[in-house]
């Protein structure tokens, strides 16, 4: 069976495109690891956090996105 992807989520008369919640939950992983990352210690390893936070993001956004919504 095919499962169509939706190309538009109604939520309350607002239209989002998939890819919005694929963001936003990417965004939620990705403090989740920064946490972890930062209780165990392994930030001060990072040159700038602010960038490795947000090419994790990328990253973490990216596989969910490959995963969960294939292209």
């Amino acid at each position: 069976m095919f499962h169509r992807i939706p190309s538009e989520v109604s939520f309350e008369w607002v239209y989002f495109p998939p890819f919005f919640f694929t963001v936003v939950f990417g965004f939620v992983c990705t403090l989740g690891v920064a946490k972890l990352l930062n209780s165990a210690g392994f930030s001060r390893f990072f040159w700038h956090p602010g960038l490795a936070f947000v090419s994790l993001w990328v990253l973490v956004t990216s596989l969910i996105g490959l995963t969960v919504i294939p292209p």
